[in-house]
C-alpha cells in the first residue's frame, strides 16, 4: 500500500512538469514580484509575435499606400545617345534635330549615308484619368489593412490569454511547492519521533526504514517543484520579452475568481479573428468587381518633351507630344472570365471557413462552461476531502503515539493528505484558466 501510493504521490509531481519547461535552473536568479496585469502589459509591449503581427499590419498599410498610383502621374526623365548608318533612322535623327538641308535629299546620301549621331534629352508623363477596375483594387488593397489590424488584435488577445495561463501555471508551481514543505515537515515528525521509538526498542526497524524512505522521497520531490518554479518564471519571462533569470512572487491576492459565469452566452460574430475572415472575404469581392471593371475601356493621358542634337551636350532641337488614349481590351483568350471564377471559388471558400471556425469556436466554448462546472465541484469536493484527510491524518497520528497503528498507516494519511491538497490546486487552476479561455473565446472588436 504504501508503493502503490508513492507512485500515485509520484504521477502527481509529474503533472505539474508537464504544465511548464524543463529546463536547467540557475542557482543565482534574482526574485522580483509580478502582478498578472503588469505580465500582461509587458507581453504586449515586447513580445516577438505583437512585433511580427505589427510589421504585418504595417506592410499591408504599404500596399495599399501603392495604390495611389491610380490617380497620382508617372513622370519619367532619359538621356539615350545613337548612332546608326541605317538610311530610314539617319533621315530620321536629322529630321528631329532639325538640321535637313537640300544635300540631304541626294539620293546617293539618302541611300548610303554616313554614320549619324542623336543625343536625346526626354521628359514623360503619364496621367491615368479613369481606370474602373485600378479603383477596386485600391478598395480591396484598403480592406486588407483591415484584415491584418484584426490579426493584431487577435494576436494580442491569445498572448494575453498565454500569459494568463503561464501565470497560473507559475501559482500552481508554488502550490505545489508548498504542499510538499507541509508533507516535508510532517513527515521529518514523523521520522524523529519513529527514530527515538526505535532506539528505545519499541518498534521494527523496517518503521524506521519506511520514514526515512518517505522523508528521501518527498524531499526530492520538493527539489523538483521548488525547480518548476524556476521554470514556469523563465517561461513567463519569455513571453514578456524580457531576459531570463527572475523568479517572480505572484501577487498574493491572486486566487481564484468564483464570479457568476453566463452558461447561455454564445460566440460573438464580431470576434477580431472572425472580423479578419469577414474583412478578407470583403477584399475578395472587391477584387472580383475590379476583374470584372478589366471588360471596361480606360482612359489616359501621356505627352512627352525632348531635345534631339547631333551633339553630346548639344539641345539644338525641341519638341513635345501630348495626347488621350482609350484602350479596350475586347478579348484576352478568356483569362479575365477563368480568374473571375477563381476569385469567387477562393471568396466561397473563405466563407466556409469562417462558418467552420464560428462552429468550431462554439463547440469549443461548451466544452469550457462544462469544464468551468466540473472544476467548480471539484473544488468543492476537494476542499471537503482535504478536511477528512486532516481529520484521518490527526487521528493516525495520536493512536500512533499511543502504539495502536504503525508507521505506514501514518505514512499513508499524510501522502493522501498532500495529494488532496495538490488535487484542490489543480481544479483552482482548471476552473481559473477555463475563465481565462472563455474571455479569450468571447472576445470582441473594440474597432
Amino acid at each position: 500500500m504504501n508503493r502503490k501510493s508513492y507512485f500515485i504521490f509520484k504521477a502527481v509531481l509529474i503533472a505539474i512538469s508537464l504544465n511548464v519547461f524543463t529546463t536547467k535552473v540557475s542557482a543565482q536568479d534574482s526574485t522580483k514580484n509580478l502582478g498578472l496585469n503588469e505580465a500582461i502589459e509587458a507581453a504586449l509591449s515586447n513580445n516577438r509575435d505583437v512585433r511580427l503581427a505589427k510589421l504585418d499590419e504595417n506592410i499591408a498599410a504599404a500596399n495599399y499606400k501603392q495604390t495611389e498610383a491610380v490617380f497620382l502621374p508617372q513622370v519619367g526623365l532619359s538621356y539615350t545617345a545613337m548612332g546608326t548608318n541605317d538610311p530610314l533612322n539617319a533621315f530620321g535623327y536629322k529630321l528631329e534635330q532639325r538640321s535637313i538641308t537640300q544635300n540631304d535629299f541626294n539620293p546617293a546620301l539618302l541611300n548610303h549615308p554616313s554614320g549619324t549621331s542623336d543625343f536625346m534629352t526626354k521628359l514623360e508623363v503619364q496621367q491615368p484619368i479613369l481606370n474602373m477596375d485600378m479603383l477596386y483594387v485600391r478598395k480591396g488593397a484598403e480592406k486588407q489593412t483591415e484584415v491584418y489590424q484584426y490579426k493584431t488584435q487577435r494576436t494580442k488577445e491569445y498572448l494575453a490569454f498565454e500569459v494568463q495561463k503561464a501565470y497560473l501555471q507559475l501559482q500552481l508551481a508554488y502550490d505545489a511547492v508548498k504542499v510538499l514543505e507541509d508533507a516535508f515537515e510532517t513527515t521529518k515528525s514523523v521520522y524523529t519521533y519513529t527514530n527515538n521509538h526505535f532506539q528505545q526498542g519499541l518498534i521494527q526497524k523496517s518503521d524506521l526504514l519506511n520514514a526515512q524512505v518517505q522523508v528521501t522521497t518527498v524531499q526530492s520531490n520538493l527539489n523538483k517543484a521548488q525547480s518548476n518554479v524556476h521554470n514556469a518564471s523563465d517561461y513567463l519571462s519569455l513571453l514578456m520579452g524580457v531576459k531570463a533569470g527572475f523568479v517572480y512572487k505572484i501577487d498574493n491576492t491572486f486566487r481564484e475568481n468564483d464570479t457568476t459565469v453566463d452558461t447561455t452566452q454564445k460566440i460573438a460574430s464580431l470576434r477580431s479573428d472572425f472580423m479578419a475572415i469577414q474583412k478578407a472575404i470583403d477584399a475578395s469581392n472587391l477584387m472580383i468587381k475590379s476583374s470584372q471593371m478589366g471588360y471596361l475601356p480606360k482612359l489616359n493621358a501621356f505627352g512627352n518633351y525632348q531635345y534631339n542634337d547631333s551633339r553630346l551636350t548639344g539641345f539644338g532641337a525641341n519638341s513635345y507630344l501630348v495626347g488621350v488614349q482609350l484602350s479596350w481590351d475586347i478579348f484576352k483568350g478568356n483569362k479575365t472570365k477563368n480568374a473571375i471564377t477563381i476569385q469567387k471559388l477562393q471568396r466561397d471558400k473563405l466563407s466556409e471557413q469562417l462558418a467552420q471556425q464560428k462552429d468550431q469556436s462554439q463547440l469549443e466554448l461548451n466544452k469550457a462552461l462544462h469544464d468551468l462546472s466540473d472544476a467548480r465541484f471539484e473544488v468543492q469536493q476537494d476542499k471537503a476531502a482535504i478536511e477528512q484527510a486532516s481529520e484521518s491524518l490527526r487521528i493516525l497520528q495520536n493512536r500512533y503515539q499511543q502504539g495502536i497503528v504503525n508507521t505506514t498507516d501514518v505514512l499513508m494519511a499524510e501522502t493522501q493528505l498532500s495529494q488532496q491538497k495538490f488535487a484542490l490546486a489543480q481544479a483552482r487552476f482548471t476552473m481559473n484558466l477555463t475563465r481565462y479561455y472563455l474571455q479569450f473565446l468571447t472576445a470582441t472588436t473594440n474597432k
